[in-house]
This record gives C-alpha cells, sequence and structure tokens, in this order.
C-alpha cells in the first residue's frame, strides 16, 4: 500500500530529518522513537518518512551541492524525493511551494560527472581516499553504489525449528514474496519489507531478522556438539542464537556483552529460539573475572569486535558521517585488546573467528597480522575450506564480503586455531 503524499506526511519527514542531522543518536533509534510518539502514522506512512530521510542520509554530499548553497531540510527532501527516489514535479505537486519547480528541476538537472569523485560517491573524503587506497577507483565506485541502496530483508531459518523450504513455503501462501538468500543456506531473502512482528513464523522463532552474511560468520565458528562456545560480543544476540542452533541445543554457550541494555534485547528473542543451552552474562570490560575463570578451557570463541560499522552503511547511513580518522584509531586499539582477551579463552585445537562489519583494513588485515605477530601459538584456518564443506563456496583464506560482489553487508572474518 502507497502512502497518500500530503504536505502533512511531509512534515512528518522535515521533522524527522531535523533530528537525524543532529547526529546525536543512531539514526534508526531515532525513527523508531519518533514513530512511537506519532502512531497515528500506518505502516505506508512510516515507510514513506523512513526511505526518505534515509535517502538524504545516503546521498548527502550529492543532493548538497545539487542545493548549490540554497541549504535546508525541505530542501534536501525535496532533492532526494525528485533525484534519488525519481519522483516526478507532478508527483511532488502537492507540497510544491510558489517558484520550488524551477529550482527543483534545475538541481535535477545537475550531472553526476560533473561532481567531484567523493561527492559522486556520497561519501566523506578521509573514508572516499582510505577505500581508494584499498580497492582502487573503479571498485570503490561500484562498492559506494551498493551501499547507497537500501538493504533487502533477510531472515535466518532457525534450524531446530524448521527448513528453508518449509519457511518460503509457509510464506508463499501468506502472500509474501520471498526467495532463498545468496551463500548461507539457512537464508531467505524478502522481495518487500512486510512487517513481521505479528507473523507465525516469527512469533514462534522458526526465522529470525539476519543478514545473509552475517550468517556465515556462525559457520565460520562451526561449533559442534557438546562444546564450550563463547560469543565474546553477543549485542542483542543475532548470532548467539545461530551458534546455538549449530550447536543443535547441546554443550554450553556464554553470551558476553558489556550493556545491559543490549543483553535484555537478547531475552524474548532467545525464548522464541527453544535454545536453552545459552548463558547471557553481562562483563565490565574484556579482562572481567567471568571470562578468567574460562582460560584455556573453551573449544571455539567468536569475537564480533565492536567497530566502525561502515560495511552496513546499506543499512546505517549515518554511520558514514558519525565515524572519523580518530574514532576508527580508537576502535583499533579496542579491536586488539579484545581479541587478545578473546584468544586466552581458547583451549589448544580450539578455534577463535575475529570479525567485524567494517570495510576498513585497519580494523580487519592490520588486526589479525598483529595478533599473529604477537601470538605465534595461532595460525589461519582457510574460511574457504569451512565453507566449502558447508556448502558454502567462497575463494579466500579470510573471509571478505562486499555489497556490490556478493549483494550483502559488508563483513570480514578470519578463523584462527590455537596450535600448543
Amino acid at each position: 500500500m502507497k502512502a497518500r503524499f500530503t504536505p502533512a506526511l511531509f512534515a512528518h519527514a522535515e521533522a524527522v530529518l531535523g533530528l537525524l542531522l543532529r547526529f546525536e543518536y543512531p539514526a534508526d533509534g531515532v525513527v523508531s522513537r519518533y514513530f512511537r510518539e506519532h502512531r497515528q502514522l500506518g505502516h505506508a506512512d512510516r515507510a514513506f518518512v523512513a526511505e526518505t530521510v534515509f535517502s538524504v542520509l545516503r546521498r548527502g554530499r550529492s543532493i548538497e551541492a545539487r542545493c548549490a548553497g540554497r541549504l535546508s531540510d525541505r530542501r534536501r527532501l525535496l532533492v532526494a524525493l525528485a533525484v534519488v527516489r525519481g519522483w516526478s514535479l507532478r508527483d511532488l505537486a502537492p507540497v510544491l511551494r510558489a517558484g520550488e519547480e524551477a529550482w527543483l528541476a534545475e538541481a535535477s538537472a545537475v550531472a553526476d560527472d560533473t561532481l567531484p569523485p567523493a561527492v559522486r560517491c556520497d561519501l566523506p573524503d578521509w573514508l572516499h581516499g582510505r577505500l581508494v587506497d584499498q580497492y582502487g577507483d573503479a571498485a570503490t565506485t561500484a562498492l559506494a553504489a551498493a551501499l547507497n541502496q537500501p538493504a533487502p530483508l533477510d531472515l535466518r531459518v532457525n534450524t531446530l525449528k524448521a527448513d528453508r523450504a518449509g519457511v518460503l513455503a509457509q510464506l508463499t501462501d501468506d502472500g509474501i514474496a520471498a526467495g532463498p538468500g545468496p551463500l548461507s543456506p539457512m537464508a531467505v531473502r524478502l522481495r518487500d519489507k512486510p512487517a513481521l512482528a505479528g507473523h507465525r513464523l516469527f512469533l514462534d522463532g522458526s526465522v529470525e531478522v539476519q543478514d545473509a552474511g552475517s550468517q556465515l560468520l556462525g559457520l565460520l565458528v562451526d561449533p559442534k556438539r557438546g562444546e564450550m562456545v563463547v560469543d565474546f560480543c553477543a549485542g542483542a544476540g543475532g548470532k548467539t542464537l545461530l551458534l546455538g542452533a549449530l550447536m543443535k541445543n547441546t554443550g554450553r554457550l556464554y553470551a558476553f556483552d558489556v550493556s545491559d541494555r543490549r543483553l535484555a534485547k537478547l531475552k524474548p528473542r532467545l525464548a522464541r529460539s527453544g535454545l536453552s543451552n545459552v548463558h547471557p552474562a553481562r562483563i565490565e570490560h574484556e579482562r572481567d573475572a567471568k571470562i578468567k575463570r574460562l582460560a584455556g578451557k573453551v573449544d571455539r570463541v567468536l569475537v564480533d569486535a565492536p567497530c566502525s560499522g561502515l560495511g552496513t552503511l546499506r543499512r546505517n547511513p549515518d554511520l558514514k558521517w558519525r565515524q572519523d580518522e580518530a574514532s576508527v584509531a580508537e576502535l583499533a586499539a579496542k579491536q586488539a585488546a579484545i581479541l587478545d582477551s578473546a584468544a586466552n579463552l581458547i583451549k589448544p585445537g580450539g578455534r577463535l573467528v575475529y570479525a567485524t562489519c567494517s570495510l576498513l583494513a585497519e580494523e580487519n588485515d592490520a588486526i589479525v597480522d598483529a595478533f599473529l605477530a604477537r601470538r605465534p601459538a595461532f595460525r589461519i584456518v582457510p574460511a574457504t575450506g569451512i565453507l566449502g564443506r558447508q556448502g558454502v563456496a567462497l575463494d579466500g583464506d579470510r573471509l571478505r564480503l562486499l555489497p556490490h560482489e556478493h549483494d550483502t553487508d559488508g563483513f570480514f572474518a578470519v578463523a584462527l586455531e590455537r596450535t600448543a
């Protein structure tokens, strides 16, 4: 159902954008709070507001360039609707004021190839420069174009309760268009973004929302029945639930995180999942006593490290404007400390997986290479072999997922084995 485009609906988008451009809080949280405070907005209205303001966040630099110094939140929204979302002047007629039609036609006529490369890619200069250094000009342009598209909605099938064929059949019966997701044998990709919170597959724990690329991190850990496993930075527990299912609800799975708020989000998901082998625990820091008690006893540890999140810009476009070089350097120091602490848990022959949703080498390869130089008892286990045995065909010792190549969020991960 399409929202009825009115000045009142446009005003809601303008109000939300004003809040977002303060960059005080994560964009998804700001939008969710606004919708909770304005419950009169229906599903179609909320979708219009969210998609429009996120278009401004994604394409902020090129939109500002098209405005040619005549900036306002209103003008940003109009350019986003006309240029990014492809609305015609006739579509926009309900909200256009006197004189705006000519101005908007002029802004829409600006050719992309007249804009500087970083502006055309809608990236801050520092990030564009880093990506060009790593990937080259052409690949950075393709990567940026993919990052500036809305992400699809992926589900992970809970294999304790369902299989992918059965889930797809139920979704089809309910009129929800879906197909197998990329790469992961548990992934389902929806064509649209229906409200799922009340759907029976979600309520009974048969599915969870999780990007198909994120699901490969659990496959890289590849936990076995009866093992002791730690999700070191569990957050809201999406990967914890995947690990528990891969363990067939056996063994012991610790979900550690420094945030009570994030762990609280795990509780209802855990209840739906049917898992009984998960033990959530808040820790103060990576040197917490709860961690030290497990030193040398754990079979497998996943470190989905706190990172810049730049691989998730399709979902969180505000991150590229909220992160900077200093924050990335600060994160890199934290990542190294967390990885060292997690490594102390691994028993000989055990596996440690370091992962981020970052695109930057200083959060990825540099962290792993420095760790291997410090800790010669660990070696890389090629990702291609681990994943290949589970039906995922990807080349390389280190897992690298990019949206323009794999149609997933951007991820990096390395499996490390303690040899002694």
